[in-house]
């Protein structure tokens, strides 16, 4: 890995293999783990929340790793919206029989819980089937991000 590169996680739409070509077409995949300790969620309206991962104990959240640009991180920062919509963190993910220490986007507190619009959960479907990841963990995500917003 180039020194100036950095390691990022992707869990939700950056997971689609052609959007992240079109956003940031100088990062590679350089392998699929895992973030134990976390789950998937989905946050932000009520029709369109967008992904994010919470801390909880004994869940864990697919994902694929890059290794992203300079310029990569600055079109990711415009996508996630961050500072205001997602802070970033470095967190450890189980990757490859080891574990690495990658940049994540996490969304900030204060968004309700809501359904995914339906191309946004379409485009991270793809992603989740081209990963070979288990597509019930995306689907768990969804079905209790619409409970969380019912009950409240």
């Amino acid at each position: 890995m180039d020194k100036h590169n950095k390691l990022y996680i992707a869990y939700g739409s950056n997971l689609n293999l052609a959007q992240m070509a079109d956003r940031c077409p100088t990062a590679r995949v350089i392998g699929s783990g895992e973030m134990k300790g976390w789950r998937l969620l989905f946050r932000g309206s009520r029709t369109g929340a967008v992904a994010t991962v919470e801390p909880e104990k004994g869940s864990s959240v697919p994902v694929l790793v890059w290794e992203i640009t300079s310029a990569d991180e600055a079109a990711l920062d415009r996508y996630e919206g961050w500072p205001f919509l997602y802070r970033k963190e470095t967190v450890r993910v189980q990757m490859n029989g080891k574990t690495v220490k990658a940049m994540v986007y996490i969304m900030n507190e204060g968004r309700p819980p809501g359904q995914p619009g339906c191309y946004y959960y379409s485009v991270i479907l793809d992603g989740y089937k081209e990963a070979g990841f288990d597509l019930d963990i995306l689907r768990r995500a969804a079905t209790e991000s619409v409970e969380m917003e019912e009950a409240r």
